[in-house]
């Protein structure tokens, strides 16, 4: 599925940009990302309340910018409960040095955990697979080292790429909602 147009990096930082929003998309896709596959009721808009505390203090965005993140959230709902759909983190497009990746990497990881962490209070309690990716994203999250813009930097940098987007979806997998219980399947029907 392609990513709507609407939704490349660009337009999302220059509408962040104009609401005086001091977070880059990638920090909002993260969060997003995290509150999501933190298993956050889908219904009724629930997700919003937690995504404007991480993003304004709670505060409600203008317009433009509201209805951008409400396709943003659409986009990625879908795309990580349907696995032919997809699912990526929002990251800097491969002609950006590879330093700005890593560092938009870092961001993301440590974005997503503090959405995660907002909406799952048994996250303690999760599996210990869930656990276990918890903890290597935790690490990834504080990776700061001086990259070199060579083969094996670019093969690291696509490894921990890959690993966060299917940690992400072990996550949605586990605590994002029960998919053979029909009142969830009404609950997710996106509009």
């Amino acid at each position: 599925m392609a990513t709507p147009p609407s939704l490349r990096i660009d337009n999302l930082l220059a509408a962040l940009n104009e609401a005086e929003i001091g977070q880059t998309p990638v920090e909002v896709h993260g969060a997003l990302t995290g509150i999501i596959c933190g298993g956050v009721e889908q219904a009724k808009g629930a997700w919003s309340k937690p995504l404007l505390e991480l993003m304004n203090d709670g505060q409600s965005l203008p317009d433009p910018l509201s209805l951008l993140i409400e396709e943003l959230y659409q986009d990625t709902i879908a795309r990580v409960s349907d696995i032919d759909f997809g699912f990526s983190p929002m990251l800097p497009e491969e002609e950006e040095p590879l330093s700005n990746r890593v560092e938009a990497l870092t961001l993301w990881v440590q974005s997503f955990l503090t959405g995660i962490a907002m909406v799952q209070p048994k996250i303690d309690k999760a599996s210990a697979d869930v656990q276990e990716v918890i903890k290597d994203l935790a690490d990834i999250a504080l990776v700061e080292f001086d990259v070199v813009e060579d083969e094996e930097s670019e093969a690291a940098y696509m490894e921990l790429m890959e690993f966060t987007k299917l940690a992400a979806l072990l996550c949605y997998s586990e605590f994002g909602p029960d998919l053979t219980d029909p009142n969830q399947k009404e609950a997710n029907v996106i509009h």
